[in-house]
């Protein structure tokens, strides 16, 4: 540990996922980085074999927590308040960075204080391979779907003018909810133009697991988290669904409504009582 260069924190939630944690260390601790501290957060995993694996080497160097279980949001706020690094970096126990990703990060927000979050280009691997494609970052587009992975990091200054992620997200999507928290007060995103993640596809995962009714719930959560933020860059997403009938025999304004954010964004709102309704009439 070199005490000169600005200590990077890596959080590592897990539950029952010790299996790949030999991985998920092994390149944290390859990093080229100097200065890491490594807190892995076990999040009541009720698997013997990920429960032996912290009595192992594995964890050698580590700050081992372990917790009854309340989800991915509450584990990941668990161990960014025990942690005392100037940046962050949540890492899920199943995924892998490159050894350069750390100190290519830090050095964008070293020297960019408008920057605050920084994340790269990805890859997929294990049950599905190849290039992960992100759009481009766009505020805008980032209020009607996720633009950024889980493993970004940002200053640990900025993650206390937060609520932290939010426990509410019960289902998902607790990392989409906290990059607007980080962002709606304003500030930049920067993405590296490198593979430097790795993401773990896998049956059984909690985002491949989302039925429609979880993800319209999620969806609508995190509307209602950051309601003052949609407010002031949409005028009436939800009358503006509703008026979208009216307007079908006039084309122009029809599709122009229908391909507008507000009506994205009523029509996401708006799915559990469409669902209720066709409960009711036939």
């Amino acid at each position: 540990m070199n005490s000169t260069a600005p200590l990077i924190s890596v959080i590592i939630p897990c539950f029952n996922h010790g299996h790949y944690l030999h991985e998920c260390i092994g390149s944290v601790k390859r990093s080229s980085w100097p200065n890491i501290e490594v807190i892995v957060v076990d999040d009541g995993s009720t698997d013997a074999a990920t429960i032996a694996v912290y009595a192992t080497s594995v964890v050698d160097g580590c700050t081992v927590i372990r917790k009854a279980n309340a989800g991915l949001a509450a584990a990941r706020n668990t161990g960014i308040e025990a942690s005392t690094g100037n940046y962050i970096l949540p890492l899920d126990a199943d995924d892998r960075i490159s050894p350069t990703y750390l100190e290519e990060a830090v050095q964008v927000l070293a020297q960019r204080p408008e920057v605050k979050v920084v994340y790269c280009q990805a890859e997929y691997f294990d049950g599905k391979v190849g290039a992960w494609h992100l759009p481009d970052f766009d505020m805008q587009t980032m209020l009607t779907q996720n633009l950024i992975f889980c493993s970004a990091m940002y200053r640990r200054a900025d993650f206390d003018l937060t609520v932290g992620y939010n426990p509410n997200m019960i289902h998902g999507f607790e990392d989409w909810d906290f990059w607007l928290s980080l962002l709606e007060s304003g500030g930049e995103v920067h993405r590296l133009p490198k593979v430097h993640f790795f993401y773990r596809v896998k049956e059984g995962s909690m985002v491949r697991s989302l039925n429609a009714d979880k993800f319209h719930y999620l969806r609508r959560q995190v509307y209602l988290n950051h309601l003052a933020y949609y407010a002031a860059h949409f005028q009436d997403p939800v009358n503006q669904y509703f008026e979208l009938d009216h307007l079908r025999p006039y084309k122009d304004s029809f599709y122009a409504i229908k391909h507008s954010l507000d009506y994205r964004i009523g029509r996401t709102l708006l799915a559990p009582m469409r669902s209720i309704k066709r409960l009711f009439v036939r």
